[in-house]
């Protein structure tokens, strides 16, 4: 089970990922807090005090910060790679990483409406939707701007990295043409917006310390697979999890009919449920106020939708696993299995 966003505290996964190593621990909560402190300046560092308040509004509560873990962990790969702490340029890639993803939260939450994240009220639910857009706007030209510092080759996974989370969210609002199948759409949609995020992560760290391109490309492979996993336990964290344990209202997604992985699975199902769970969401009456939630929750469990996207989430946890055995053998990539075991029972 995840502990909640608001009362995780920092470094927890970091500890949990590395037990038996209390210096790579050390090492990566070291990283991990330097990271932060690092985008928490970058945000006081705004010539307007809202843009301020707003682009540091996420920086401040506590989360599992898994995309700059990862790119400290990428750094262990390196030629250069950390020795008793973590060097400035593994820091840098963790605050790139961080900022990228974080600038996504923010137009993710202006599409899907949402109320809060992270445990606290969302940007566009405090300042309002065009803040937000533009705050996320603001975090990707300060990404921009750090990547030009670090060099060519981080500008180019910064960039391509950016072109598809946004590819990813236009995807989603469009939606999947007649000719689309809905699932391999879904798929799309996610390799742009949450796996590339977590790929991009690890391979900035492992860049900066100058681990060589096969590492790099086998790193990049495990996080595409392992991002597909996370988005697919998210789905599912939607659908079963509270809003006191996951950070985030429950059910969502489900209530204003984001096509999720189980709903398209139960969407797809011949049986009855499938029909009846379509009129619920087409009428729009699985929200709260409507009172179908519950009814379209226990259809998504009757059906088997959530126990088939478990299916597909360990598959793809498999795949992430056959890529990481690939890599050198070590800490880092004990790091990686122990994220596929973390993954793995995520929503249970």
């Amino acid at each position: 089970m995840v502990a909640s966003a608001r009362t995780e505290p920092r470094g927890s996964m970091a500890m949990e990922l590395t037990t038996g190593d209390p210096a790579l621990t050390a090492r990566l909560e070291r990283g991990m807090d330097a990271s932060e402190e690092w985008l928490r300046a970058l945000a006081a560092e705004a010539q307007d005090p809202c843009v301020a308040e707003v682009a540091g509004h996420l920086f401040g509560p506590g989360g599992k910060r898994l995309r700059p873990l990862l790119a400290l962990v990428g750094a262990e790969f390196g030629a250069r790679a950390p020795v008793g702490a973590a060097p400035s340029t593994a820091v840098e890639a963790a605050a790139l990483a961080e900022l990228v993803h974080v600038a996504s939260l923010y137009h993710d939450d202006v599409m899907d409406q949402a109320r809060t994240r992270r445990g606290v009220p969302s940007v566009n639910a405090r300042w309002g939707n065009t803040t937000a857009v533009l705050a996320g706007n603001w975090l990707l030209s300060k990404a921009a701007q750090l990547a030009a510092e670090l060099g060519p080759e981080t500008i180019r996974l910064q960039s391509k990295v950016t072109n598809r989370l946004i590819m990813g969210q236009i995807r989603e609002l469009v939606g999947p043409s007649d000719d689309d199948d809905p699932l391999s759409h879904y798929f799309t949609v996610v390799a742009g917006k949450s796996a590339a995020l977590i790929a991009m992560a690890l391979q900035l760290g492992a860049v900066r310390t100058g681990a060589p391109e096969h590492v790099v490309q086998t790193l990049a492979e495990y996080g595409e697979h392992l991002g597909i996993a996370f988005q697919i336990s998210d789905d599912i964290l939607d659908i079963t999890s509270t809003s006191e344990v996951s950070g985030k209202e429950q059910g969502k997604d489900l209530a204003i009919g984001v096509a999720s992985l189980p709903v398209l699975l139960a969407l797809a199902d011949e049986r009855p449920e499938a029909g009846e769970l379509r009129t619920l969401l087409t009428a729009a009456t699985a929200g709260p106020e409507g009172g179908g939630l519950p009814r379209a929750v226990a259809l998504l469990h009757r059906c088997g939708a959530l126990a088939e996207a478990r299916t597909v989430m360990h598959a793809r946890l498999l795949r992430a696993r056959t890529a990481a055995n690939g890599l050198p053998d070590g800490p880092a990539t004990r790091v990686l299995h122990a994220l596929c075991d973390f993954v793995a029972r995520r929503d249970h």
